[in-house]
């Protein structure tokens, strides 16, 4: 991985953590959600109009794709009504790059260095340090399983879109597309839950939706960049060092306890980042 794209990552990870921050603001999660892929399905809509259309063998991994990151989403947002930003977010994305990499090895020919396995599992031991405190709390054991949903989709998502945009050639058409089949999942999904009521938004709650979705849309587009240009399992590890962004936005915003325990785990993340890079 060249410090160009070791960069262009890490910025996609601060994005990330941002994004979900602002969900994580709305009064209702799910139509923050919502509201998020409304707005990126119609940037990608925008996008995919200017550009060729995807050749045929790319179309099967695009409906992959939006199926997961329609799970994805809907995971995420219960998972947030049900406990806080630094607790829901490391068990989210922590347990993503451990599936990508087991599963990755096994069906990929990415060649990994042993010093970037090892970073990915000190990365995955920081992050799995994150989360425990959930057991140590009041909050609502529910959210682990939603949480746990939500990292398989995106485990799922990581490998598919990583491979998708190989084959596609394109990144940015290739994002474009995922995002409109997402939406095209996502919406029927929620309107079949909740009812047309899911819509119903005032002028702040649009806003934050559409902020989060054009961050969201470009921390992604990043990483599949990132993903046609380094091995996919090392990229999706690196990706989670947004753990330690959303923990220090959790401290700082959320006013969120900062223990030693959350030192820790932060700083062998850190410690994960640094071998992925030696």
């Amino acid at each position: 991985m060249t410090i160009g794209v070791f960069l262009a990552v890490l910025f996609a990870a601060f994005l990330h953590a941002g994004w979900n921050a602002l969900i994580k603001l709305g009064t209702s999660k799910l139509t923050s959600m919502l509201i998020l892929t409304l707005v990126q399905g119609g940037v990608g809509a925008f996008i995919a109009a200017t550009r060729a259309l995807p050749d045929s063998d790319v179309w099967l991994w695009l409906i992959a794709s939006g199926v997961f990151h329609a799970v994805y989403k809907l995971f995420l947002a219960f998972a947030y009504d049900n406990g806080d930003l630094s607790r829901v977010y490391p068990i989210a994305r922590g347990a993503a790059p451990l599936i990508v990499l087991v599963i990755g090895a096994a069906i990929l020919t990415d060649r990994i260095a042993a010093l970037e396995y090892a970073g990915i599992v000190v990365l995955g031991a920081g992050i799995i340090l994150m989360a425990r405190g959930v057991f140590r709390s009041d909050e609502s054991r529910r959210l682990v399983p939603l949480a746990l949903g939500s990292a398989i989709a995106t485990a799922g998502y990581s490998l598919v879109d990583g491979l998708g945009a190989r084959v596609a050639g394109d990144a940015v058409t290739y994002v474009a597309w995922l995002f409109v089949f997402d939406a095209a999942i996502l919406i029927p999904s929620c309107l079949a839950m909740r009812g047309p009521g899911v819509m119903l938004a005032n002028r702040r709650a649009w806003m934050l939706g559409a902020l989060a979705a054009l961050g969201s849309y470009a921390a992604y587009a990043i990483a599949v960049w990132a993903m046609t240009k380094a091995p996919i399992a090392l990229v999706a590890a690196l990706r989670e060092t947004s753990i330690l962004f959303a923990v220090l936005i959790g401290w700082l915003v959320f006013g969120d306890r900062m223990d030693r325990g959350k030192a820790i785990a932060a700083s062998l993340i850190v410690g994960g980042v640094i071998l992925t890079r030696l």
